[in-house]
């Protein structure tokens, strides 16, 4: 087990017999790598960080994706990248997910607008930031994609918005992160008004980070927005939102 993590971590492949040619080779071909790696004694601190809710088979994020880089080298199409995620996703250990995130990361181009709805599907099934958070940055760039192409592909995150899950609507949230000046500005702002009055944690949080991020590029813009919210966007959004402003 030891040797098989230092052997990852100093850039060695895992072995494979054969590239894989279906979702389900793949999924299997990476549960095996990920179990030879499994460390008990890292996974209970792991697990105690996530409140105890879900199983880890205690592999760090370094020695996870060097482990699985030479297993993400297929060429599969968007039906296939996401069967694959699926079927990850059906293995208890967390690291598993956050696998099927880094897959469909590393393969984000071959996937369309209509993959947003297995991505947010994915999102609902044991959700929390740690796996929501990684399927939004992948909503984000499938929809700053398309949305170059037709400037209505944001329309999807419209309505998650109003989903019933808060996770999906963390996601519309925070899909903008890292676009810079590209942000639509209108929806950004609108969102955090929308979703203001939401006590939850995580949509508090999101909100301030979402807005936080744009203000690296427009800071009067948000500072402005900020104070024009008052009382109405909750200290932890307008903290959040002005923590880098100077």
């Amino acid at each position: 087990m030891r040797a098989a993590a230092d052997a990852a971590l100093n850039g060695v492949s895992v072995p494979i017999r054969q590239a894989a040619t279906t979702p389900e080779q793949l999924a299997g071909q990476i549960r095996d790598a990920l179990a030879a790696l499994a460390d008990p004694a890292r996974a209970v601190p792991m697990r105690a960080y996530m409140r105890d809710q879900f199983p880890f088979l205690g592999i760090q994020t370094p020695l996870r994706r060097a482990a699985l880089r030479p297993l993400f080298k297929v060429d599969f199409d968007q039906n296939a990248l996401l069967t694959a995620a699926a079927l990850l996703y059906e293995l208890p250990e967390r690291e598993y997910r956050y696998a099927a995130s880094d897959l469909l990361a590393r393969h984000v181009g071959r996937l369309d607008m209509s993959a947003i709805a297995s991505l947010l599907a994915l999102a609902q099934r044991d959700s929390w930031w740690d796996t929501v958070d990684g399927l939004a940055g992948i909503v984000g760039d499938v929809v700053r994609a398309a949305r170059r192409k037709d400037p209505d592909a944001q329309a999807a995150m419209d309505a998650a918005l109003r989903h019933d899950c808060l996770w999906v609507r963390r996601i519309a949230m925070i899909h903008q992160l890292g676009w810079r000046l590209e942000t639509d500005t209108e929806r950004l702002f609108g969102y955090a008004e929308t979703l203001a009055p939401e006590s939850d944690f995580f949509i508090r949080k999101a909100i301030g980070w979402a807005l936080r991020d744009y203000a690296r590029w427009n800071p009067q813009t948000v500072r402005d927005f900020v104070a024009a919210m008052g009382g109405r966007l909750s200290p932890l959004s307008a903290r959040e939102a002005t923590r880098r402003i100077a």
